[in-house]
């Protein structure tokens, strides 16, 4: 994995570096402060940010969510050298998925870039069910709207304006949202064809 570093203590970014070559992942960095942070991952691209809490010009929690907002968010791994409560529900409040008190061990290390990938894994696939079910929903509306503009036009019963919308879908190889979507866009033609008996569907 590749994983970006922001320490701004020279030794500790440089025994990090180490730590996570023995553990099998490729560091990036390290950067100093989270201004350089955000700047390496625009040029490279990390799999994974390690960053500390405090650093100067832009700390860890705000670095990785600058990186967010312009579309580069990854798991994030928080360090801190100070066990402070308020600090921990600041970086879950961030989505930061894993976060580490100074000194740390490999051990540790690995463990929280373990979790911190998983959770960010499950997030994204949480995000893309809900995506889909929005879709799905907005597509039933569309649907409905559709039917009605044809059981309006043409006096067909919601049966056999559903059916009709079913076939065009598959003659035109499209989604009932889209064929649904074609027919409101048509929605005048629609009326000026009421009780013509012919439906574009």
């Amino acid at each position: 994995m590749r994983i970006l570093i922001a320490e701004d203590e020279p030794i500790i970014a440089l025994g990090l570096a180490e730590r996570l070559r023995r553990l099998g992942h490729q560091p990036i960095g390290p950067a100093h402060d989270g201004v350089e942070a955000v700047n390496v991952a625009r040029v490279d691209t990390p799999d994974l940010y390690l960053f500390d809490i405090d650093m100067p010009r832009l700390d860890g929690l705000a670095a990785a969510a600058a990186l967010a907002a312009e579309g580069r968010r990854r798991p994030v791994v928080i360090l801190t050298g100070v066990d402070d409560p308020q600090l921990v529900d600041r970086s879950v409040a961030s989505g930061a998925a894993a976060y580490l008190t100074k000194p740390i061990d490999d051990r540790q290390l690995d463990a929280a870039i373990r979790v911190a990938a998983a959770r960010h894994e499950d997030l994204l696939a949480l995000e893309a069910e809900v995506e889909r079910a929005r879709r799905l929903l907005a597509d039933r509306k569309l649907v409905e709207r559709a039917k009605g503009l044809l059981m309006d036009a043409f006096s067909l019963s919601e049966a056999d304006a559903h059916a009709r919308l079913q076939r065009a879908a598959r003659n035109r190889n499209l989604s009932l949202g889209a064929i649904a979507q074609d027919i409101i866009d048509q929605r005048d033609v629609l009326h000026g064809a009421g009780g013509s008996g012919h439906a574009e569907a």
